[in-house]
């Protein structure tokens, strides 16, 4: 017995009639009494978009200060703290340290040399044929005043501290590996590739000198 299939039976829709929509029943009200008298002229137009610039440009004032105000207070947090910074630089009385003598102070936790030379060393470094160093500096280029020597007391080699006034030049001998330097802080004898560092440093006047 074949089986029928099994197809849905539609009835066609009824008309019924047009169903009133919610806008045909909604009374818009009157909101004349409450406008401006200028409102719809060109004049009204004119100065409600003045209004809206004068604002928008208001606005923007007001944004661009708060944005410099939050990028000055991430650079401020970014900055060296005061105590760092004084720290940075050290203040040295010459005054203090007499002819032939040199002084180790502490920099920015390395120590520095500072050499007061008399003029027999003067004349003995400033005698020297640059093109026979190894790091190829003169004295001159070295110093700011003659009478004053200032370097890093780091040995170039593996960063040990070299002893004053000894070596076979007469101003620093590193013990660790023998590296000799001469009273420029020139690398003449050793292992050393380089001359000892002069740091940033100016006087203020014949007796002050500010490092860093």
């Amino acid at each position: 017995m074949a089986l029928r299939a099994f197809v849905p039976r539609i009835r066609p829709a009824r008309f019924i009639g047009w169903v009133p929509s919610r806008e045909e029943h909604t009374a818009v009200p009157d909101f004349s009494a409450y406008k401006r008298a200028s409102s719809g002229t060109p004049e009204g137009d004119y100065s409600r978009r003045a209004f809206t610039y004068a604002m928008t440009a208001a606005g923007a004032l007001v944004g661009a200060h708060a944005a410099k105000n939050v990028v000055q207070d991430f650079l401020a947090t970014m900055s060296a703290s005061a105590d760092v910074l004084a720290l940075a630089k050290v203040e040295i009385d010459l005054s203090a340290i007499p002819e032939g003598k040199n002084v180790t102070f502490k920099w920015r936790g390395k120590p520095l040399f500072v050499r007061h030379r008399p003029a027999d060393e003067i004349a003995e470094v400033r005698a020297v044929n640059t093109g026979s160093l190894r790091h190829q500096e003169s004295d001159e280029q070295r110093t700011k005043n003659p009478e004053w020597l200032v370097v890093l007391g780091i040995c170039t080699h593996l960063g040990c501290v070299p002893i004053s006034n000894a070596g076979d030049f007469g101003g620093y001998y590193c013990p660790c590996h023998g590296s000799h330097y001469d009273a420029s802080g020139r690398i003449r004898q050793g292992p050393a590739p380089l001359n000892l560092e002069v740091p940033p440093y100016e006087f203020l006047d014949e007796n002050k000198l500010i490092v860093g």
